[in-house]
């Protein structure tokens, strides 16, 4: 029961947090391309990159990869919006901006998965030797 109640929080936190996104992506930017999701994506790779090679360095408890990965970086990024967006964008005939969308989000994140990941372990070796 604890695990649901976890990921159903983070889950909302992590929702509220692409709203922020979303939020202030559209104020700032041009809408006809999905920036929003574009952003809180790539952010959501870093982040998954770095909070897991912490996890993976020490002895974690379940409930706080739970609480983190399930949980906020579940509600914070999302594939579907990404599937819909690329869907309305073909339909549009739009098909560069749907090219583009799907290279960018699939390569610059998994770039940034393991960008985040060696950073964030490099960074606790550094730490660790004092």
């Amino acid at each position: 029961m604890t695990g649901i109640l976890l990921v159903a929080l983070g889950g909302a936190l992590g929702s509220l947090l692409r709203f922020g996104v979303i939020t202030l992506t559209y104020k700032y930017m041009d809408i006809h391309f999905p920036w929003a999701t574009i952003f809180a994506n790539l952010a959501g790779c870093f982040a998954i990159g770095m909070i897991w090679a912490i996890l993976d360095t020490f002895d974690e408890p379940k409930n706080l990869k739970l609480f983190l990965i399930t949980g906020l970086l579940g509600g914070f990024t999302t594939f579907s919006s990404f599937a819909l967006e690329n869907l309305n964008l073909f339909r549009a005939g739009r098909v560069d901006l749907a090219a583009a969308n799907i290279l960018i989000s699939n390569v610059a994140g998994i770039l940034l998965v393991f960008a985040a990941y060696w950073l964030t372990r490099s960074t606790i070796r550094v730490f660790r030797a004092f």
